[in-house]
């Protein structure tokens, strides 16, 4: 079995309901999110996928969708004025906790054909989520 991994660096803002810790207050993160993808075979060039286009289908996604905003569950009360002031949002049915946002980027990056195996999400230096199925 062959992998190869691409990291992917993001800035998001988030706040996690029904949690009593200072993540319950609006704050940020210079998140990485780590894509690992495997084939058994290799391609004519020798790869299981480029890496430009793991960038293509990957990064183009996250920057569109994850970049510089907030990541809330659409339940959040601020959702309302934040989305009357024209904040970026990105919603979610649930909390969006490392784990929730790990599991949206495999989500995603399967969605287009990607043979994707584990996404670990960096949400500080010292602290990650990984989500495969």
């Amino acid at each position: 079995m062959f992998r190869v991994t691409r990291e992917i660096d993001f800035c998001y803002g988030h706040r996690l309901l029904n949690y009593d810790g200072k993540c319950r207050y609006l704050h940020g993160h210079n998140g990485r999110a780590v894509i690992s993808i495997e084939g058994s075979e290799l391609d004519s060039r020798g790869m299981v996928l480029d890496f430009s286009d793991i960038k293509k289908t990957v990064s183009t996604w996250i920057d569109e969708n994850l970049d510089h905003r907030m990541i809330l569950c659409s339940r959040d009360p601020v959702v309302p004025m934040l989305e009357e002031m024209g904040e970026p949002l990105y919603l979610l049915d649930e909390n969006p906790t490392a784990e929730n946002i790990a599991k949206l980027i495999y989500d995603q990056t399967r969605a287009h054909d990607v043979p994707i195996v584990e996404v670990r999400l960096w949400e500080t230096p010292r602290c990650f989520a990984t989500y495969a199925p």
